[in-house]
């Protein structure tokens, strides 16, 4: 219950996205991990987004110095990556292709519903089962495993952003 006072203010969206089946208990294997983007790239892209580890959230933040919301800090990691993504989580969960929660990869987009039944919170996949975040208030930019047992129950699609898509 934690978790849902920390996200409830966050990254609300609009709009309607269908529940995929739940996400794989287990991590996927680096071995089936074949990115989209040019290696160096995904790797460039994560390391940016890991830089921010500790970067207070706050509602509406979209940079570093005023502090993350969930859509802002994904926008700002991919604009730093010449990835032009919108601002609002609705708007990214329809951004590149929709992904097979089984075969998510570094640099996915995924989304959960902790405020709404929609999309209402997003973050970067970054492999072996974790994903980067601001989560939400009194939060902070921080990695968290995608199969615990809040965002597996809260997980609804997984999205790939593919550079000019």
């Amino acid at each position: 219950m934690l978790f849902a006072a920390l996200i409830a203010s966050g990254c609300a969206s609009t709009g309607g996205a269908a529940r995929p089946s739940p996400f794989p208990t287990a991590p996927i294997p680096a071995s089936e991990m074949r990115p989209v983007m040019p290696a160096a790239a995904e790797s460039q892209l994560i390391q940016t987004a890991l830089g921010f580890r500790g970067v207070p959230y706050r509602l509406g933040g979209d940079t570093p110095d005023r502090g993350f919301d969930c859509s802002g800090f994904v926008r700002y990691v991919f604009g730093l990556n010449q990835v032009a993504l919108p601002r609002t989580v609705s708007q990214q969960s329809s951004a590149g292709r929709r992904v097979d929660a089984r075969n998510v990869r570094p640099g996915d987009l995924l989304f959960f519903a902790t405020s709404t039944s929609s999309a209402s919170h997003v973050g970067i996949a970054i492999g072996t089962g974790q994903f980067v975040h601001a989560p939400g208030e009194k939060g902070v930019v921080r990695i968290d495993q995608i199969d615990s047992p809040y965002w597996k129950d809260h997980f609804l699609e997984a999205r790939r952003v593919v550079p000019g898509t």
